[in-house]
């Protein structure tokens, strides 16, 4: 008995991390959170990273998470001095408070919060407001000078777009990159790499691929289908069944991608995908 049990001890120890983490959000239960601390009918519920139980399996990705502001809600406004975010509103309408000004935000739009400015979020409407909450930490001794305004725009403005390397099936919607891109609406970030929706036609693929110095997330944004998720480099893929509301965090160099299960003449399956850069260490 003894002689089994040691040879177990080492396979614990030394279990490998997942190479991909997958939630439902609305199973998840809301946590206390920074902007929901004296808020007023406000409420966050954390996928990845900061308030999650498996926050270590993270690395350059601070939050990920769904907040929600009912009616006559506001939250408390927050900055870091070290992580950038970016809001993407799902759901409803209110105001983006940012630094001494107010801006209405809408379903469909997304912005970019620098490191060192106020933000938060009011609803002085009669239903709910809910949006996406991604935070990415800032390397030490990294600098980022905010911009001017507020960098605010809004997806029903971005043209679908076939990118090379995708197939034919899936279009694009470049949302947001770094302050280096040409190619996106935004050109924002500095740790978050690409903000972006694919839009599936029906039994389409993005073709599953990896990522060898990035983290990812999808998040279904509409209908079902087999999400890929794991494998490796070699392109073995993990196909799991996901729907509407479910977020997979993929790591870096594992096998990623989506088939959508929609058929002729049902509306596309969307997906709201984000990748960021894995924060390697310097020797």
């Amino acid at each position: 008995m003894l002689s089994r049990l040691l040879l177990l001890v080492p396979l614990a120890v030394c279990a490998a991390d997942p190479t991909f983490l997958r939630r439902d959000l609305r199973a998840i239960q809301p946590q206390p959170d920074d902007l929901t601390v004296n808020a007023k009918n406000a409420e966050y519920r954390p996928a990845f990273g900061i308030g999650d139980k498996d926050a270590r399996q993270v690395k350059g990705i601070a939050r990920y998470g769904e907040l929600t502001v009912n009616p006559g809600g506001e939250t408390a406004v927050v900055s870091y001095p070290a992580e950038e975010q970016i809001y993407y509103i799902l759901e409803g309408a209110g105001s983006l408070l940012y630094g001494s000004k107010q801006t209405p935000i809408k379903a469909g739009d997304f912005m970019y919060l620098p490191p060192g400015v106020g933000h938060g979020v009011a609803n002085a409407t009669d239903r709910p407001v809910r949006l996406l909450v991604m935070g990415y930490k800032i390397p030490r001794g990294v600098t980022l000078e905010p911009p001017v305004d507020l960098m605010i725009a809004n997806s029903a403005d971005v043209p679908l777009q076939v990118l090379p390397g995708h197939g034919p099936t899936t279009q694009f919607k470049l949302l947001m990159g770094t302050t280096k891109s040409t190619r996106d609406k935004l050109a924002a970030a500095s740790q978050m790499v690409s903000l972006f929706i694919m839009d599936f036609a029906p039994g389409g693929t993005n073709i599953p691929h990896h990522h060898e110095s990035e983290e990812e997330i999808y998040y279904v944004l509409r209908g079902s289908g087999d999400m890929v998720a794991g494998g490796g480099a070699d392109g073995n893929e993990g196909r799991y069944p996901s729907r509407q509301g479910e977020v997979w965090f993929i790591r870096l160099n594992a096998t990623v991608g989506f088939y959508s299960a929609a058929k002729d003449g049902q509306p596309h399956d969307q997906i709201l995908a984000v990748r960021s850069t894995f924060p390697f260490s310097r020797r």
